[in-house]
């Protein structure tokens, strides 16, 4: 447990608390389903014959789901298309999600790396999340509401020197295992009750502390790629999502918090296996139809998944042929009947894997 805890709008200093008082009988339960949920998950991550297509496409999702929670709404269409940097200008939104997906990267660079996140890192991310350099609160007046009845339901610390000392005391739980025997992935869930409660800065607070959930569950071992999107989990279930993070700071009890965290690890686990099983059953699929063509190639195919929606520089660059044969071997794949669809926006064409997208965006 933290030394230090927040429950209702006052801060209060507690010992470390054993396990114990956290694993109860129905959180042990429901951790065992959890774990072996994840551990499946981190073993189907080798299936796709490369990373990069899982990071080009997954970590998107989350970003997307992360966004939405706060009301950022975007579409698949409007991600893909964006990423593609044609004449197109994105949407607000969508520079959000890109922006969550940018923070997102940069903080799994980081653990891997450093192999440990700071405060100061903790603060890049959010930054470039943001794109300022804000910082941490400096500044009274931030207040958490009931969404729907705009109600102050809790008011976080709201000087400076509170703040960094409460993060520092996050630093040590997050890094420090000798701190605490407890499971981490019920610590993973204490942390983002602290991290939210908290609200160190002043935007951004909902989507940073997701984004740390993830580079918790890479940091303990747990996750080999940042490809859990749990956002969309909270999404289906917001209203207990801060129901039950307001229970713990007004009643100090954390069996239903952690239940419903452990929940949705289980549950997204789950949905992203079946996810990355399906993609892989596309792609074998894929792979059959793209060996009719005559400069069929493992490259172009893992381009093709890559790239929900591709273009000629993207295929000029990653096969390393010119841009008149990257666009004869689009051209020739978006005739009728073939694998692709061919688009036009502006003066530039682009190139859409159909499957691969409906694939993605059912999971809306």
């Amino acid at each position: 447990m933290l030394n230090q805890l927040l429950y209702g709008a006052k801060l209060a200093t507690f010992p470390t608390a054993p396990a114990g008082e956290l694993e109860t009988r129905p959180v042990l339960k429901k951790l065992t389903l959890a774990h072996r949920a994840l551990a499946e998950l981190k073993g189907v991550l080798g299936i796709i014959p490369t990373e990069e297509i899982l990071l080009n496409t997954l970590p998107l999702q989350e970003a997307k789901d992360s966004s939405a929670v706060e009301n950022i709404i975007t579409t698949h269409d409007e991600l893909f298309r964006a990423e593609l940097r044609l004449e197109e200008l994105p949407t607000q939104a969508t520079k959000e999600v890109q922006n969550y997906a940018a923070a997102l990267g940069l903080g799994f660079e980081l653990v891997q790396t450093q192999g440990f996140l700071s405060v100061n890192q903790i603060a890049r991310i959010q930054a470039e999340l943001e794109h300022n350099n804000a910082g941490y609160r400096r500044l009274p007046g931030t207040t958490l509401k009931n969404q729907q009845t705009g109600e102050v339901v809790f008011t976080p610390p709201q000087d400076y020197d509170t703040i960094m000392e409460l993060m520092g005391n996050l630093e040590q739980y997050l890094n420090d295992d000798s701190l605490s025997d407890a499971d981490p992935l019920v610590k993973m869930a204490v942390l983002h009750f602290q991290f939210e409660s908290v609200h160190p800065f002043y935007d951004g607070n909902g989507r940073t502390g997701r984004i740390l959930n993830i580079l918790y569950l890479v940091l303990k071992g747990l996750l080999e790629l940042p490809v859990f999107y749990l956002s969309r989990y909270l999404i289906r279930h917001k209203a207990d999502y801060y129901r039950l993070l307001q229970h713990v700071r007004d009643t100090g009890e954390w069996e239903p918090w952690l239940l419903y965290m452990l929940t949705g690890i289980e549950q997204t686990a789950r949905e992203t296996i079946r996810l990355i099983n399906d993609m892989r059953q596309l792609m074998q699929h894929t792979r059959q139809r793209l060996r009719e063509y005559k400069f069929y190639s493992q490259d172009l195919l893992n381009n093709l998944f890559r790239h929900p929606y591709t273009k000629i520089e993207f295929v000029q660059q990653e096969l390393g042929v010119s841009r008149l044969t990257a666009a004869s071997y689009l051209n020739q794949l978006a005739a009728p009947g073939g694998l692709l669809q061919k688009y036009k926006l502006g003066k530039s064409n682009y190139y859409v894997n159909q499957p691969l997208f409906d694939l993605l965006a059912r999971l809306a």
